[in-house]
């Protein structure tokens, strides 16, 4: 009876201490997480000093938790450069008497140039459903009177057709207005390249059922030289030192367009930067045989800049680098998660399922090829064994204002977590 009393007693302190453990882990992620996407960080962008900000409390956080600097001279920081278009002014859109609320009703294609309306100026209709090859679009653009305010319609269907893209058909365009509705999520980026017209995505639904005169005001300011920095720490292996476990994350977003529209990218990717400061102060309260590192990346939104330029001026041999796991977008894992790269390191990802297999830290854990859209795709491309893992999530919310901390559930995150920590046991093992 008294043993059996034991077990009893024994099993509900351990569901107890589990239960505290991953309400811990959550709490940890929750806090810095409503930190990272908070105003006062602007999105961690490119205007009001966000990415600075940014990277300036992770630094502070490694400081916190003993974490070693492994950046330039002494510093948690690698510094770099990179030109980018940038929305810190007026964005104001008008359509007949409607006036548009940036961000949910409208976007301004992130390449555009400034344009500014003393009234309200009359649109041409432009459809562009019947373009159907580049000899059809080549004549509706000897159509376009540069300067000229234009309502395009059925823009999807050269994009489609000749394969332009959105950045793409930005370029085609001369100077001027132009204004395009668009029907369902309204995605914005960022860019590092300026076009001549001024192009801005509405959504369908906001337009009067008649739009014939648009008031538009944007401020934009190209930067030619933008100063970035990416953090980065370890904490020095016991036994191995010069072998390395690599976290990354970017923790840049898009920032603000104008002074309205905050993209704060609470998923993308404050979530992933925050599984990686909660990984960082476990592993410098428990070092490992390997050196594990933290490698907190800019620029991603730009164009994997950040990651980039790692790669091609790294702080220690990428030869050293054991095993590398990029988060991106990790803050619901609520029907499990998706290991990119999964299929090329094997042997790493049946580790994985052998760990989860034990004790379910994932709903299910999905495989997928090479992909080039994370912070893993440069080390990936010079050999360095790296996957990219993000959260099969329940909501869209994905470059857009509704990408808030309040948004995220952390469903199975601490689960996520606890699957790291046991991955980089086993790893260094070896």
């Amino acid at each position: 009876m008294i043993s059996r009393v034991f077990v009893i007693i024994l099993f509900l302190n351990l569901w107890a201490w589990d239960n505290a453990r991953a309400q811990g882990e959550k709490e940890f992620i929750k806090h810095r997480i409503e930190q990272l996407a908070s105003p006062g960080f602007h999105g961690r962008g490119y205007v009001m000093n966000g990415g600075n900000i940014a990277a300036q409390y992770i630094a502070d956080e490694f400081k916190s938790y003993g974490v070693l600097p492994l950046g330039q001279n002494g510093s948690y920081f690698q510094e770099y450069d990179f030109s980018i278009n940038t929305f810190p002014g007026r964005v104001f859109v008008q359509v007949n008497k409607t006036v548009l609320k940036p961000g949910p009703d409208y976007i301004v294609n992130a390449a555009s140039s400034a344009w500014h309306s003393k009234k309200r100026q009359k649109m041409k209709l432009l459809d562009l459903s019947e373009v159907r090859d580049s000899l059809q679009w080549d004549s509706v653009k000897k159509s376009i009177k540069p300067g000229g305010v234009y309502y395009l319609t059925g823009a999807d269907t050269p994009t489609n057709k000749l394969s332009l893209g959105i950045r793409k058909f930005a370029t085609e365009l001369p100077e001027g207005l132009f204004i395009v509705p668009k029907h369902g999520k309204l995605t914005w980026t960022a860019n590092t390249n300026k076009v001549p017209g001024t192009i801005v995505y509405i959504e369908d639904t906001v337009l009067p059922k008649k739009p014939k005169k648009v008031l538009v005001n944007v401020d934009t300011r190209y930067v030619d030289v933008f100063k970035a920095k990416n953090v980065i720490g370890y904490v020095k292996g016991t036994e191995q030192p010069d072998s390395f476990i690599v976290f990354t994350a970017h923790f840049d977003h898009l920032g603000r367009m104008g002074k309205n529209a905050l993209f704060a990218g609470a998923n993308d990717n404050a979530s992933g930067t925050s599984l990686v400061l909660y990984l960082a102060n476990y592993f410098a309260q428990h070092p490992q045989r390997y050196s594990v590192a933290f490698m907190l990346f800019s620029g991603e939104e730009a164009g994997l800049l950040g990651s980039k330029y790692y790669v091609e001026n790294p702080i220690f041999p990428l030869q050293q680098i054991r095993f590398l796991v990029n988060l991106d977008m990790t803050g619901d894992a609520t029907n499990g998660i998706t290991v990119v790269n999964g299929v090329s390191h094997e042997p790493e990802f049946a580790l994985m399922e052998e760990i989860n297999a034990d004790s379910v830290y994932a709903k299910k854990i999905n495989k997928r090829e090479r992909t080039s859209n994370s912070d893993h795709y440069h080390f990936s491309k010079e050999g360095v064994p790296a996957v990219f893992i993000y959260g099969n999530g329940t909501k869209p919310h994905y470059h857009d204002v509704f990408d808030l901390p309040k948004e995220i559930t952390l469903e199975r995150v601490d689960g996520l977590a606890q699957l790291l920590i046991k991955l980089t046991g086993r790893l260094t093992e070896e």
